[in-house]
Protein backbone atom coordinates (compact mmCIF):
# COMPACT_ATOMS: atom_id res chain seq x y z
CA UNK A 1 0.00 0.00 0.00
CA UNK A 2 1.14 3.42 -1.12
CA UNK A 3 0.93 5.60 2.24
CA UNK A 4 1.18 9.39 1.93
CA UNK A 5 1.79 11.57 5.64
CA UNK A 6 0.38 14.63 6.36
CA UNK A 7 -0.02 16.93 8.67
CA UNK A 8 -2.80 18.40 10.21
CA UNK A 9 -2.78 22.12 10.42
CA UNK A 10 -6.27 22.98 8.61
CA UNK A 11 -9.89 23.03 9.72
CA UNK A 12 -10.59 20.56 6.96
CA UNK A 13 -7.74 18.42 7.70
CA UNK A 14 -8.85 18.77 11.54
CA UNK A 15 -12.18 17.51 10.53
CA UNK A 16 -11.04 14.70 8.55
CA UNK A 17 -9.03 13.68 11.72
CA UNK A 18 -12.05 13.64 13.81
CA UNK A 19 -14.30 11.94 11.08
CA UNK A 20 -11.77 8.78 10.25
CA UNK A 21 -12.82 7.06 13.87
CA UNK A 22 -16.42 7.40 12.79
CA UNK A 23 -15.39 5.65 8.85
CA UNK A 24 -13.49 3.13 10.42
CA UNK A 25 -15.89 2.26 13.02
CA UNK A 26 -18.88 2.32 11.21
CA UNK A 27 -20.59 -1.04 11.49
CA UNK A 28 -19.29 -1.61 14.88
CA UNK A 29 -21.80 -2.21 17.86
CA UNK A 30 -20.18 -1.45 20.91
CA UNK A 31 -18.01 1.79 19.63
CA UNK A 32 -19.63 5.13 21.25
CA UNK A 33 -18.74 8.26 19.37
CA UNK A 34 -17.56 11.14 20.96
CA UNK A 35 -19.07 14.84 19.73
CA UNK A 36 -17.41 15.47 16.88
CA UNK A 37 -17.23 19.28 17.57
CA UNK A 38 -15.34 18.80 21.12
CA UNK A 39 -13.03 16.55 19.09
CA UNK A 40 -11.54 19.14 16.87
CA UNK A 41 -11.52 21.67 19.37
CA UNK A 42 -9.64 19.47 21.67
CA UNK A 43 -6.89 19.55 18.27
CA UNK A 44 -6.94 23.28 18.47
CA UNK A 45 -4.82 25.96 21.05
CA UNK A 46 -7.56 28.14 20.36
CA UNK A 47 -9.88 26.02 21.84
CA UNK A 48 -7.85 23.69 24.54
CA UNK A 49 -6.17 25.42 27.21
CA UNK A 50 -3.62 22.62 27.62
CA UNK A 51 -1.67 23.87 25.15
CA UNK A 52 -0.14 26.15 27.47
CA UNK A 53 1.92 23.71 28.82
CA UNK A 54 2.02 21.20 25.84
CA UNK A 55 3.03 21.27 22.71
CA UNK A 56 1.03 18.52 20.07
CA UNK A 57 1.00 17.67 16.45
CA UNK A 58 -1.06 15.33 14.75
CA UNK A 59 -0.67 13.66 11.31
CA UNK A 60 -3.25 11.68 9.00
CA UNK A 61 -2.19 8.77 6.48
CA UNK A 62 -3.43 8.57 2.98
CA UNK A 63 -3.64 6.24 0.39
CA UNK A 64 -5.15 7.13 -2.98
CA UNK A 65 -6.47 10.16 -1.49
CA UNK A 66 -8.67 8.07 0.82
CA UNK A 67 -8.02 8.73 4.53
CA UNK A 68 -6.40 5.27 6.42
CA UNK A 69 -4.74 6.21 9.65
CA UNK A 70 -4.12 8.78 12.00
CA UNK A 71 -1.85 9.92 15.18
CA UNK A 72 -1.23 12.37 17.51
CA UNK A 73 1.74 13.07 19.33
CA UNK A 74 1.92 15.16 22.70
CA UNK A 75 4.73 16.57 25.17
CA UNK A 76 2.99 17.38 27.86
CA UNK A 77 6.04 19.87 29.88
CA UNK A 78 4.53 19.65 33.37
CA UNK A 79 4.14 16.04 33.79
CA UNK A 80 7.60 15.79 32.50
CA UNK A 81 9.05 18.55 35.00
CA UNK A 82 6.85 16.71 37.68
CA UNK A 83 8.27 13.00 36.47
CA UNK A 84 11.83 14.16 35.25
CA UNK A 85 11.36 12.05 32.13
CA UNK A 86 11.14 13.26 28.70
CA UNK A 87 8.18 11.33 28.07
CA UNK A 88 6.12 12.02 24.61
CA UNK A 89 2.42 10.68 24.43
CA UNK A 90 1.16 8.55 21.55
CA UNK A 91 -2.24 10.60 20.87
CA UNK A 92 -5.58 9.33 19.73
CA UNK A 93 -4.13 6.62 17.58
CA UNK A 94 -6.51 5.08 14.91
CA UNK A 95 -6.01 3.11 11.85
CA UNK A 96 -6.80 0.07 9.46
CA UNK A 97 -5.21 -3.13 10.02
CA UNK A 98 -1.86 -2.35 7.40
CA UNK A 99 1.42 -2.46 8.92
CA UNK A 100 2.56 -0.32 6.55
CA UNK A 101 0.32 2.35 7.60
CA UNK A 102 0.93 2.27 11.41
CA UNK A 103 4.59 1.97 10.71
CA UNK A 104 4.30 5.19 8.63
CA UNK A 105 2.06 6.96 11.38
CA UNK A 106 4.45 5.84 14.55
CA UNK A 107 7.66 6.26 12.67
CA UNK A 108 6.49 10.00 11.89
CA UNK A 109 5.42 10.64 15.48
CA UNK A 110 8.87 9.06 16.60
CA UNK A 111 10.94 11.56 14.62
CA UNK A 112 9.17 14.38 15.94
CA UNK A 113 9.84 13.28 19.43
CA UNK A 114 13.04 12.25 18.33
CA UNK A 115 14.31 16.24 17.48
CA UNK A 116 12.40 17.56 20.48
CA UNK A 117 14.35 15.56 22.59
CA UNK A 118 12.45 13.19 23.90
CA UNK A 119 13.48 9.29 24.62
CA UNK A 120 10.63 7.43 26.05
CA UNK A 121 7.09 7.28 24.33
CA UNK A 122 3.74 6.15 26.22
CA UNK A 123 0.72 5.88 25.69
CA UNK A 124 -2.45 5.98 24.03
CA UNK A 125 -2.57 9.35 26.64
CA UNK A 126 -4.12 12.56 26.27
CA UNK A 127 -3.07 15.96 27.19
CA UNK A 128 -4.68 15.56 30.73
CA UNK A 129 -6.17 12.62 32.79
CA UNK A 130 -9.43 13.68 32.05
CA UNK A 131 -8.59 13.07 28.12
CA UNK A 132 -8.80 10.18 26.39
CA UNK A 133 -6.60 7.29 28.19
CA UNK A 134 -4.92 3.38 27.69
CA UNK A 135 -5.80 1.36 25.12
CA UNK A 136 -8.72 -1.77 25.36
CA UNK A 137 -7.08 -4.93 25.57
CA UNK A 138 -10.12 -6.84 27.01
CA UNK A 139 -13.94 -6.29 26.77
CA UNK A 140 -14.40 -5.66 22.94
CA UNK A 141 -17.88 -6.88 23.48
CA UNK A 142 -18.77 -4.71 25.78
CA UNK A 143 -20.02 -1.08 25.72
CA UNK A 144 -17.96 1.46 26.97
CA UNK A 145 -18.99 4.11 29.01
CA UNK A 146 -18.14 7.99 28.20
CA UNK A 147 -15.28 7.88 29.93
CA UNK A 148 -13.47 4.79 28.59
CA UNK A 149 -12.83 3.80 25.15
CA UNK A 150 -12.59 1.53 22.52
CA UNK A 151 -10.49 -0.31 20.08
CA UNK A 152 -10.41 -2.86 17.79
CA UNK A 153 -8.29 -6.08 19.30
CA UNK A 154 -5.49 -5.46 16.07
CA UNK A 155 -4.62 -2.75 17.81
CA UNK A 156 -2.58 -4.12 21.03
CA UNK A 157 -0.65 -6.50 18.27
CA UNK A 158 0.86 -3.36 16.15
CA UNK A 159 1.87 -1.95 19.07
CA UNK A 160 4.31 -4.79 21.02
CA UNK A 161 5.02 -5.36 17.26
CA UNK A 162 6.32 -1.58 17.53
CA UNK A 163 8.41 -2.51 20.75
CA UNK A 164 5.78 -1.09 22.99
CA UNK A 165 5.80 -3.05 26.54
CA UNK A 166 2.90 -2.86 29.55
CA UNK A 167 3.44 0.16 31.41
CA UNK A 168 0.08 0.39 33.59
CA UNK A 169 -3.40 -1.18 33.33
CA UNK A 170 -6.50 0.09 34.42
CA UNK A 171 -9.60 -2.35 34.92
CA UNK A 172 -13.00 -1.41 34.66
CA UNK A 173 -16.36 -3.40 36.66
CA UNK A 174 -19.95 -4.18 36.35
CA UNK A 175 -21.41 -4.25 39.48
CA UNK A 176 -24.71 -5.21 40.82
CA UNK A 177 -26.15 -3.70 43.97
CA UNK A 178 -27.25 -6.68 45.91
CA UNK A 179 -28.75 -6.27 49.65
CA UNK A 180 -26.25 -7.96 51.52
CA UNK A 181 -23.25 -5.26 50.28
CA UNK A 182 -25.46 -2.34 50.48
CA UNK A 183 -26.43 -2.93 53.69
CA UNK A 184 -23.04 -3.20 54.81
CA UNK A 185 -21.98 0.07 53.31
CA UNK A 186 -24.76 1.82 54.81
CA UNK A 187 -23.81 0.37 57.94
CA UNK A 188 -19.83 1.39 57.71
CA UNK A 189 -20.98 4.81 56.34
CA UNK A 190 -22.85 5.27 59.51
CA UNK A 191 -19.95 4.44 62.02
CA UNK A 192 -17.40 6.42 59.67
CA UNK A 193 -19.66 10.10 59.75
CA UNK A 194 -20.11 9.38 63.26
CA UNK A 195 -16.75 8.83 64.54
CA UNK A 196 -14.85 10.87 62.31
CA UNK A 197 -17.37 13.86 62.25
CA UNK A 198 -17.88 14.01 58.13
CA UNK A 199 -20.98 15.69 57.03
CA UNK A 200 -22.82 14.94 53.27
CA UNK A 201 -23.65 17.59 50.75
CA UNK A 202 -26.83 16.81 48.72
CA UNK A 203 -27.94 18.98 46.18
CA UNK A 204 -31.26 20.06 45.63
CA UNK A 205 -30.95 21.45 42.03
CA UNK A 206 -28.23 21.61 39.24
CA UNK A 207 -27.73 25.53 40.13
CA UNK A 208 -26.93 24.16 43.34
CA UNK A 209 -24.54 21.39 42.35
CA UNK A 210 -22.63 23.91 40.06
CA UNK A 211 -21.00 26.30 42.42
CA UNK A 212 -19.33 23.19 44.01
CA UNK A 213 -17.94 22.71 40.68
CA UNK A 214 -14.81 24.42 41.06
CA UNK A 215 -13.77 23.69 44.25
CA UNK A 216 -14.43 19.52 43.21
CA UNK A 217 -11.73 20.26 40.70
CA UNK A 218 -9.29 21.92 43.39
CA UNK A 219 -9.93 18.22 45.62
CA UNK A 220 -8.92 16.45 41.69
CA UNK A 221 -5.96 18.37 41.53
CA UNK A 222 -4.92 17.04 45.24
CA UNK A 223 -5.99 13.80 45.25
CA UNK A 224 -5.08 12.76 42.16
CA UNK A 225 -1.57 14.53 41.91
CA UNK A 226 0.19 11.31 42.87
CA UNK A 227 -0.95 9.03 40.65
CA UNK A 228 0.43 8.48 37.05
CA UNK A 229 0.17 10.80 34.07
CA UNK A 230 -1.12 13.37 36.29
CA UNK A 231 -0.55 17.21 36.76
CA UNK A 232 -2.81 19.51 37.89
CA UNK A 233 -5.35 21.33 36.27
CA UNK A 234 -5.00 25.49 35.87
CA UNK A 235 -8.21 27.63 35.66
CA UNK A 236 -8.44 27.67 32.66
CA UNK A 237 -8.68 23.87 32.49
CA UNK A 238 -10.97 23.80 35.18
CA UNK A 239 -13.24 25.97 33.41
CA UNK A 240 -13.21 24.18 30.48
CA UNK A 241 -14.21 21.13 32.64
CA UNK A 242 -16.47 22.15 34.52
CA UNK A 243 -19.13 23.73 31.28
CA UNK A 244 -18.11 20.49 29.92
CA UNK A 245 -19.29 17.95 32.49
CA UNK A 246 -21.44 19.98 34.83
CA UNK A 247 -24.31 21.29 32.17
CA UNK A 248 -24.99 17.52 31.97
CA UNK A 249 -24.43 15.98 35.21
CA UNK A 250 -27.51 14.65 37.19
CA UNK A 251 -27.43 16.58 40.62
CA UNK A 252 -29.07 13.56 42.30
CA UNK A 253 -25.71 11.71 41.45
CA UNK A 254 -23.32 14.01 42.44
CA UNK A 255 -22.24 13.79 46.54
CA UNK A 256 -19.80 16.26 48.05
CA UNK A 257 -18.11 15.24 52.09
CA UNK A 258 -17.47 17.58 54.11
CA UNK A 259 -15.21 17.95 57.64
CA UNK A 260 -15.92 21.23 59.66
CA UNK A 261 -17.34 23.03 56.58
CA UNK A 262 -13.70 22.14 54.09
CA UNK A 263 -14.82 19.51 51.31
CA UNK A 264 -12.60 16.36 51.80
CA UNK A 265 -14.21 14.01 49.06
CA UNK A 266 -16.77 14.14 46.21
CA UNK A 267 -18.33 11.01 44.20
CA UNK A 268 -19.44 12.01 40.65
CA UNK A 269 -22.29 9.18 38.87
CA UNK A 270 -23.76 9.95 35.84
CA UNK A 271 -26.46 7.92 34.19
CA UNK A 272 -24.84 6.25 31.21
CA UNK A 273 -25.27 7.93 27.87
CA UNK A 274 -23.34 5.42 25.81
CA UNK A 275 -26.82 3.84 23.47
CA UNK A 276 -27.90 7.71 23.65
CA UNK A 277 -24.29 8.71 22.56
CA UNK A 278 -24.32 6.23 19.39
CA UNK A 279 -27.68 7.43 18.31
CA UNK A 280 -26.23 11.04 18.07
CA UNK A 281 -23.39 9.94 16.16
CA UNK A 282 -21.32 12.58 17.51
CA UNK A 283 -23.41 15.43 16.74
CA UNK A 284 -25.32 17.15 19.54
CA UNK A 285 -28.04 18.80 17.06
CA UNK A 286 -30.61 18.62 15.98
CA UNK A 287 -31.80 15.10 17.48
CA UNK A 288 -28.50 14.36 19.54
CA UNK A 289 -29.19 16.45 22.20
CA UNK A 290 -32.84 14.86 22.90
CA UNK A 291 -30.99 11.33 22.74
CA UNK A 292 -29.04 12.47 25.82
CA UNK A 293 -31.75 14.13 27.35
CA UNK A 294 -34.14 11.16 27.13
CA UNK A 295 -31.27 8.77 29.05
CA UNK A 296 -30.56 11.50 32.04
CA UNK A 297 -34.20 11.45 32.42
CA UNK A 298 -34.56 7.73 32.71
CA UNK A 299 -31.39 6.06 33.53
CA UNK A 300 -31.01 1.82 33.42
CA UNK A 301 -27.19 1.86 34.49
CA UNK A 302 -24.62 4.32 36.23
CA UNK A 303 -21.35 5.47 35.53
CA UNK A 304 -19.56 5.71 38.21
CA UNK A 305 -17.34 9.06 36.37
CA UNK A 306 -15.02 10.34 39.34
CA UNK A 307 -14.62 9.96 43.10
CA UNK A 308 -11.66 12.12 44.55
CA UNK A 309 -10.79 12.13 48.56
CA UNK A 310 -8.11 14.47 50.03
CA UNK A 311 -4.77 12.18 50.79
CA UNK A 312 -4.74 13.33 54.16
CA UNK A 313 -8.46 11.46 54.46
CA UNK A 314 -8.26 8.40 52.22
CA UNK A 315 -7.25 6.16 54.77
CA UNK A 316 -10.40 7.72 57.28
CA UNK A 317 -13.43 5.92 54.95
CA UNK A 318 -14.76 9.14 53.43
CA UNK A 319 -14.99 6.74 50.17
CA UNK A 320 -17.03 4.38 51.74
CA UNK A 321 -19.36 7.54 52.67
CA UNK A 322 -20.06 8.72 48.97
CA UNK A 323 -19.99 5.71 47.42
CA UNK A 324 -22.96 3.95 49.85
CA UNK A 325 -24.54 7.60 49.11
CA UNK A 326 -24.82 6.98 45.45
CA UNK A 327 -26.05 3.23 46.03
CA UNK A 328 -28.64 4.49 48.51
CA UNK A 329 -29.39 7.16 45.51
CA UNK A 330 -29.76 4.75 42.70
CA UNK A 331 -31.51 1.79 44.92
CA UNK A 332 -34.43 5.21 45.51
CA UNK A 333 -34.77 5.13 41.54
CA UNK A 334 -34.77 1.31 41.36
CA UNK A 335 -31.48 1.88 39.50
CA UNK A 336 -29.15 -1.69 39.87
CA UNK A 337 -26.64 -1.43 37.90
CA UNK A 338 -23.12 0.41 38.07
CA UNK A 339 -20.43 0.74 35.65
CA UNK A 340 -17.25 1.57 36.76
CA UNK A 341 -14.72 3.29 34.86
CA UNK A 342 -11.11 2.56 34.70
CA UNK A 343 -9.29 2.19 37.38
CA UNK A 344 -5.27 1.50 38.16
CA UNK A 345 -5.09 -3.01 38.62
CA UNK A 346 -2.59 -1.88 41.64
CA UNK A 347 -5.81 -0.04 43.67
CA UNK A 348 -6.28 -3.13 45.82
CA UNK A 349 -8.19 -1.48 48.39
CA UNK A 350 -11.46 0.51 45.76
CA UNK A 351 -11.07 -3.25 44.15
CA UNK A 352 -11.46 -4.77 46.88
CA UNK A 353 -14.60 -3.50 47.75
CA UNK A 354 -16.18 -3.40 44.53
CA UNK A 355 -15.65 -7.77 44.53
CA UNK A 356 -18.12 -7.41 47.53
CA UNK A 357 -20.46 -7.14 44.96
CA UNK A 358 -21.55 -9.33 42.37
CA UNK A 359 -19.28 -7.82 39.92
CA UNK A 360 -17.76 -8.90 36.22
CA UNK A 361 -14.25 -7.37 35.54
CA UNK A 362 -15.23 -6.75 31.98
CA UNK A 363 -13.09 -4.55 30.74
CA UNK A 364 -9.15 -3.75 30.80
CA UNK A 365 -7.20 -0.83 29.47
CA UNK A 366 -3.54 -0.45 29.05
CA UNK A 367 -0.89 2.05 28.67
CA UNK A 368 2.15 1.20 26.98
CA UNK A 369 5.54 2.37 26.72
CA UNK A 370 8.72 2.14 24.72
CA UNK A 371 12.30 3.73 24.76
CA UNK A 372 13.22 5.28 21.70
CA UNK A 373 16.52 5.02 20.32
CA UNK A 374 17.72 8.22 19.38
Amino acid sequence: MDIQIKEVVSNKEKRQFVDFQFNLYKNNRYWVPPIKQDEVKALDAKTNPAFEFCEARYWLALSEGKVVGRIGAIINKLYNEKTGINYGRINRPEFVDDKDVVDALFNTAFEWFKKAGIDTVHGPLGFTNLDTQGLLIEGFDYLPSIGSVYHFDYYQTHFERLGFEKENDWVEFRLSLTEKPVQKASRGSALIKKRFGFEVVRFESKKDMQRYAKPIFEILNDAFQSLPYVNRFNSKLIDLYSEKYFKVLDYRFVRVVKKDDDIVGFVVGIPNLSEAMQKAKGKLFPLGFTHILKALKKPKVIDLLLTGVLPEHQNSGVAVILFAELQQQMLDLGIHTMETTGIFEDNHNVIANWKNYENIQHKRRRCFVKKLKV
